[in-house]
């Protein structure tokens, strides 16, 4: 009807067509139509109460029909209600039947080009702290990874590890003086920090400057035993990173390092001389220049004095970036590149994708940093967090504390397996629910809560309905009339049901997990309302078995939520 009156194919108007967001205070409709985004120039030009107009005359040009059942006109939009019969049957029939696809196949995507996208995310220091940072950068990549490739977009996940640099150095001269072997093997991240920690005390002291040169220099220039005793550190961390993330449910296609590029870091540094973008100053340093006047307003420090190209740390070593990048272009040719690292380096990978432009790379443009800010206080009650795995045991151990204090833990096959999976999922809410880019406060209380806003809820509510179902589950026929589901409660739960493939296309466009986890709380509160209201237990039977269908949609819809954020729903708890 609207095509037709608007003399606009009907694809132009699935952009400009929503679900409303349900309201805890009123009855509202299921669609509206903005009637700003129909008009070319939706410029703040158009007046409000012209859109109202419009909204009005538009209304008035329009028939409800088998499924529409009432149009009005709102604040410059057109609301729609469909027949609440047909409500329940489209929405529930399309949810059961897509399953864990469900919004993924939503016509919102169609339009969407299939890409390869390269994701570089949690990105740890060999032989520092795997601090909180790093925490957020994986399950922020982790995030990213499962959305893309839940759109149906190929992705390789890259873990970037800070395996190269002076600090070898000092490392390697620390674990001759410190180091043991079977401490290596059993525990290397817990045993490198404590050399490192240990050495760095003689860090000022001349001769072990002099040593951890020496020792650096015979690593560059690929001594055998220097080079053994660094891929021992290096491969010993790796098989321990692994098994860390796969406490967190995280994997990577590909653990690359900063040790990979240094030849090619030089022939980068070749390439920016040849071009005439690498400048030398009077102390020697080569820089760029990125200033639009070429006034070196704004430049970026490629290479030491001494001829070396920098690897004190990342915020300084851009030659070996742009050797990484354009390594990875070369080798995954993927459509898009994205970093996932914290605030304080948005410089550098500005600079980053500034430079590969001024060397004719055009796919710089293509290059994408996801910054995040930083999390305060986390705190174990040890003290301050060194190791990821401290969290996760800590994480584990408090949500153990309120599983036991509740009853049913008791019948529980699993109880560290599931804390796992509910601490992982407080964590990762708390983590996920503002912006990325802001900075916030953590807190154990807060994150740890059963009732509001937190990842427990979530898990909890997805562990009741489940059990309903394990309950009523076998009284379930194929056939379900789901026609009688018209109480307000049931049809808060079909409409927010309906949103969300548009929640979904909003985090793919931003990358910004928030959409998601404000929708899945909201579903979890109003499944909530909807169990308590609507009894399944003592029901007429073909009552009982459409609520049963309602509560199986809005689990469904929410593991497949929690999945894309990096949670593993728990059955019970």
């Amino acid at each position: 009807q609207l095509s037709k009156v608007l003399d606009l194919p009907p694809e132009n108007l699935i952009k400009s067509i929503s679900a409303v967001p349900v309201s805890k205070k009123r009855c509202v409709a299921d669609f509206q139509l903005s009637v700003a985004s129909l008009t070319e120039d939706s410029s703040s030009n158009c007046l409000a109460q012209d859109l109202n107009l419009q909204a009005q005359k538009l209304a008035e040009r329009l028939k409800c029909d088998g499924v529409v059942s009432e149009i009005s006109a709102g604040p410059g939009t057109v609301n729609f209600t469909i027949n609440r019969e047909l409500l329940a049957k489209a929405v529930l029939q399309q949810v059961l039947k897509d399953g864990s696809e469900y919004g993924v196949k939503s016509e919102l995507f169609s339009a969407v080009p299939r890409q390869k996208a390269v994701i570089e995310f949690s990105s740890p220091n060999i032989a520092k702290k795997f601090h909180v940072g790093h925490l957020r950068s994986t399950i922020i990549g982790n995030f990213i990874a499962n959305l893309k490739k839940a759109l149906g977009h190929e992705v390789v996940r890259i873990n970037y590890l800070g395996d190269w640099g002076m600090q070898f150095g000092l490392l390697g001269v620390g674990f001759q003086s410190f180091g043991d072997k079977e401490k290596l093997k059993s525990s290397p991240l817990q045993h490198l920090f404590e050399v490192y920690v240990q050495i760095n005390k003689a860090a000022e002291d001349e001769n072990t400057k002099k040593m951890a040169k020496d020792f650096f220099r015979k690593l560059e220039e690929h001594d055998e035993q220097t080079l053994s005793l660094w891929k021992q550190f290096r491969d010993f961390s790796i098989e321990e990173y692994v098994r860390i993330y796969k406490r967190l449910g995280v994997h990577f296609d590909e653990y690359s390092g900063e040790s990979f590029y240094q030849e090619k870091s030089q022939e980068v540094l070749k390439i920016l001389e040849d071009k005439g973008l690498l400048q030398k100053t009077t102390k020697g340093t080569g820089i760029v220049d990125l200033s639009e006047k070429k006034d070196f307003s704004s430049f970026s420090t490629v290479m030491r004095s001494d001829g070396t190209s920098l690897y004190i740390t990342r915020q300084v070593s851009p030659s070996v970036d742009l050797a990484a990048a354009i390594d990875r272009m070369n080798k995954h040719s993927c459509d898009t590149m994205i970093y996932v690292t914290d605030k304080s380096q948005s410089t550098h990978f500005q600079h980053l994708f500034q430079i590969l432009k001024l060397m004719g790379y055009n796919w710089a443009e293509r290059c994408q940093h996801v910054s995040f800010g930083l999390v305060q206080g986390m705190k174990t009650r040890r003290g301050e967090v060194i190791f990821l795995e401290d969290v996760l045991n800590e994480v584990r151990s408090r949500v153990l504390q309120n599983m036991a204090s509740a009853k049913t833990t008791k019948e529980m096959e699993d109880p560290m397996e599931t804390a796992e999976k509910v601490g992982l999922a407080a964590l990762i809410i708390q983590d996920f629910r503002g912006l990325l880019s802001s900075d916030y406060q953590f807190s154990w209380d807060r994150a740890l809560q059963s009732r509001g806003d937190t990842g427990m809820f979530l898990q909890y509510t997805h562990a009741r309905l489940h059990s309903l179902e394990q309950m009523h589950g076998n009284e379930l026929l194929p056939d379900v009339n789901v026609a009688c589901l018209q109480e307000p409660d049931a049809i808060s739960v079909l409409q927010h049901l309906l949103r969300y493939d548009e929640v979904l296309y909003r985090s793919s466009q931003d990358l910004q997990p928030k959409h998601i986890v404000s929708y899945l709380l909201t579903l979890s509160h109003l499944a909530a309302v909807a169990h308590k209201s609507l009894p399944v237990k003592g029901s007429a039977p073909e009552l009982a078995q459409a609520r049963l269908r309602l509560f199986q949609a809005a689990r469904s819809v929410l593991a497949s939520g929690m999945r894309l954020l990096g949670i593993t729903p728990v059955t019970r708890m």
